[in-house]
């Protein structure tokens, strides 16, 4: 598929203006990302209408803690990556360059309809990037929004101001990776750089309609510092406000950092101590067995208001998007009821679907 976000240059080469890396490519070339081509003078998209495969997680697992808790979400990717990240814990999605061989077809109107059939409120966008495959995704988004279902972004936020406007106006929720808070770490172990991150995340909170949490892969002896922790909460604090969700995960030895052990829970503890001392309201641990930082409490009065036991919610003290408690506002996407989705994955065929 002919795409947007590109122009001309000289002697027949383009110039990618989808993500900061800026491709420029001769007839024929791939960009980093492996998925745009230049055919012709054109910027294709070769992974349009394909994916590696569609699943139903519960959407506690993109991870959003604040957005429709409970409900089940129609998830998918297809190949390829614009980061190069040493530790990708999806790699062998991100790095296929077998796209054909390995993907299912489905178009937007397919995958609305398959969402709607099978109960689920929103559709993601993950396992790879979709700022990558970014018509595929805003066009399920607008086949989704004319059926009620919502689109969610998982992402690394690694995208341009020239795209970014329309990227987010088709998300309804979006978790945005914040990998590291040094350029250090961007530029050795992820082959990108902080600051369009950084510009992406202050646009997406302050500018648009859509819902954002963070996501922080914990790294033994590479991001774990508890100066760069308080240095990045710090950062949220000032430039987005203490009501984004903050989740940090643990990390498991994964393609090209072996090397590292898993992440230990009382560096996780540690990071979740400092973030709500900088004054974060809302902080999450995630890829551990934590109930009581896994859980959701009001930040006017302290209760107990969500439960979570891994994906599973127990206890539901909301009245729509207020505490049942104190009745102040919480911030998120909230329904009258919580969903019972619970923790099951369940992968689907969208032929058996439609």
């Amino acid at each position: 598929m002919q795409t947007q976000w590109y122009q001309p240059t000289d002697q027949g080469r383009i110039l990618c203006q989808l993500c900061p890396r800026a491709c420029h490519l001769n007839d024929g070339d791939r960009g980093f990302c492996f998925v745009r081509q230049n055919i012709g003078g054109q910027m294709v998209l070769d992974t349009y209408g394909k994916s590696t495969g569609f699943c139903i997680d519960p959407i506690e697992k993109k991870p959003l803690n604040h957005f429709l808790p409970g409900t089940p979400v129609l998830s998918f990717g297809t190949a390829g990556c614009n980061l190069g990240c040493k530790f990708c814990q999806n790699w062998d999605i991100s790095k296929s360059r077998e796209v054909a061989r390995l993907s299912d077809r489905a178009s937007p109107e397919q995958i609305a309809n398959a969402a709607q059939q099978s109960g689920c409120r929103s559709v993601a966008f993950t396992y790879n990037d979709p700022v990558i495959w970014a018509e595929y995704a805003l066009d399920t988004a607008a086949a989704c929004r004319q059926l009620g279902i919502r689109s969610v972004a998982v992402t690394a936020g690694y995208i341009t101001p020239q795209a970014r406007g329309d990227f987010f106006a088709g998300m309804d929720a979006a978790n945005i990776d914040l990998k590291a808070f040094t350029e250090d770490f961007y530029f050795k172990l992820t082959s990108s750089h902080l600051q369009p991150v950084l510009d992406t995340i202050e646009y997406v909170c302050n500018q648009t309609d859509c819902w954002v949490e963070l996501t922080n892969l914990m790294i033994p002896d590479a991001n774990d510092s508890a100066a760069e922790i308080t240095q990045m909460c710090e950062w949220i604090l000032t430039h987005v406000g203490p009501n984004v969700p903050l989740h940090f995960t643990a990390f498991h030895p994964d393609f090209r950092m072996t090397d590292r052990n898993r992440t230990d829970p009382g560096s996780l503890q540690m990071a979740y101590n400092i973030a709500r001392q900088c004054g974060l309201n809302y902080v999450y641990l995630g890829n551990v067995h934590d109930v009581a930082r896994q859980s959701t409490y009001c930040h006017h009065c302290g209760e107990l208001l969500i439960q979570r036991d891994w994906h599973q919610l127990g206890v539901y003290a909301m009245s729509g998007n207020q505490c049942a408690s104190c009745h102040e506002t919480i911030p998120g996407v909230f329904e009258s009821s919580p969903g019972n989705w619970g923790a099951r994955r369940q992968p689907v065929q969208i032929v058996t679907l439609t």
